[in-house]
């Protein structure tokens, strides 16, 4: 598949936001995944010419974070956390009932293109395990029942609302945010740095143990 000379720009204008260019092949990369839904040969090279780097050195990049994907991935892409907390507290049970429903293992996807299943080792969200992820939003608190009834809103096109950011929308669309590009949702979700979050904050200050001052927003939530 070829990219639309709009890509290319695109990726330029990403270019023009760092110092030095290769800074960008990140958020470059994700904007590619953004249109073809994984990060294709001809991605690689567009991004190596855009930044006058080999195809070795773009691909080097692409196949170290998992985050970027070497083949196409579905509509949506679930990530269930199943490192030791996320694991022990549901996230391996939700695993389990996901594959056995979808058919499907660990970063593949159903036939009908709709679901991309990944297990992920660690969500950076331990505060609310066990985590599951669509399309990189946060569902917190997850079930198995939880789960499955996400599944089967999104497979049906109805809206689901992420625990702590905008309702889910897809894959790509996100690819594109992460990209860098304003997609009107910063707004969306309110303030996540709650109460619980801010507990170990919170008990460092009252047992006076060394500890960054907190915002005024994060000041407010834990009062």
């Amino acid at each position: 598949m070829a990219f639309p000379d709009s890509t290319r720009a695109e990726l330029e204008s990403i270019v023009a936001r760092y110092p030095q260019a290769r800074s960008a092949l990140l958020p470059m990369l994700h904007l590619v995944q953004s249109e073809q839904g994984y990060v294709s040969p001809e991605a690689i090279e567009l991004c190596a010419d855009v930044l006058e780097l080999t195809p070795a050195e773009v691909a080097s990049v692409a196949s170290f974070y998992t985050m970027y994907k070497r083949r196409p991935v579905g509509k949506h892409h679930i990530g269930v956390c199943v490192n030791p907390q996320c694991g022990i507290l549901g996230g391996e049970a939700i695993w389990k009932a996901l594959a056995e429903d979808l058919e499907i293992g660990h970063d593949e996807t159903t036939p009908d293109g709709e679901f991309t299943i990944e297990r992920i080792e660690c969500q950076a969200a331990c505060t609310y395990a066990p985590v599951v992820t669509a399309d990189w939003e946060f569902m917190d608190n997850a079930t198995v029942d939880s789960t499955r009834d996400m599944i089967e809103k999104l497979r049906g096109g109805e809206p689901v609302e992420s625990t702590r950011g905008p309702q889910i929308r897809s894959f790509k669309q996100t690819e594109r945010s992460l990209a860098g590009f304003d997609d009107g949702l910063a707004d969306e979700g309110g303030n996540n740095a709650d109460a619980v979050m801010l507990r170990g904050l919170k008990v460092a200050k009252e047992q006076n143990m060394p500890f960054a001052e907190p915002t005024a927003t994060e000041a407010g939530s834990a009062s």
